[in-house]
């Protein structure tokens, strides 16, 4: 049975994995999570993935490395995860009552195989938001460690109005086209 490690801290990536079935562990990268300020947000997210995975398969080099890079962009801005209330804040009112695309860069590495990559994208139409429930949803904790300061697996699924694409890829993981790249790598959760 290979080892299957995935390049990240993220709960909610090791719950996704877990609920298809993926045995694995996590090791996080070392890799600095810092975008160029002018280059193509979807070359950096599959920049961004690809780093993190190398960097946790030259620690692994004989298991299967998963790695994943989520963002947000609206109007052509890139937001990661917000520094503090006044980030996130300044985030969600920037998201209120728009739509915005969230990329999921998606890098998977073993041994022997085409190292697999990917960017997901999937659109997010969120609802007009007044500055109280802002500040209600910020007191819940969720904004400050996600991208665009939402978690629509939490109660930030009460801001989005509407969805097209993968719902999953707005968690983090994109299931579909992962399992599908993990086949390409000899790897079925089907058993």
């Amino acid at each position: 049975m290979i080892d299957v490690v995935l390049a990240s801290r993220s709960p909610r990536r090791t719950a996704l994995l877990t609920m298809i079935g993926l045995v694995h562990r996590t090791v996080p990268s070392k890799v600095e999570e810092l975008m160029h300020p002018f280059a193509d947000p979807m070359e950096e997210v599959l920049r961004l993935a690809r780093e993190k995975g190398e960097d946790v398969f030259r620690s692994y080099p004989h298991a299967l490395v998963l790695a994943f890079d989520t963002i947000v962009v609206v109007q052509g801005t890139v937001l990661g995860k917000p520094k503090d209330a006044d980030d996130a804040r300044e985030m969600l009112r920037r998201l209120s009552g728009t739509w915005h695309t969230v990329m999921t860069g998606v890098a998977l590495f073993r041994k022997g195989y085409v190292t697999q990559l990917d960017v997901v994208t999937t659109q997010v139409k969120f609802a007009e938001l007044s500055d109280r429930l802002i500040e209600q949803y910020i007191k819940t904790g969720e904004p400050f460690d996600k991208a665009g300061a939402y978690g629509i697996q939490g109660k930030g699924a009460l801001l989005v109005e509407r969805l097209e694409g993968d719902y999953y890829n707005v968690v983090g993981l994109p299931l579909h086209r992962t399992v599908q790249l993990l086949e390409q790598m000899g790897i079925s959760v089907w058993g």
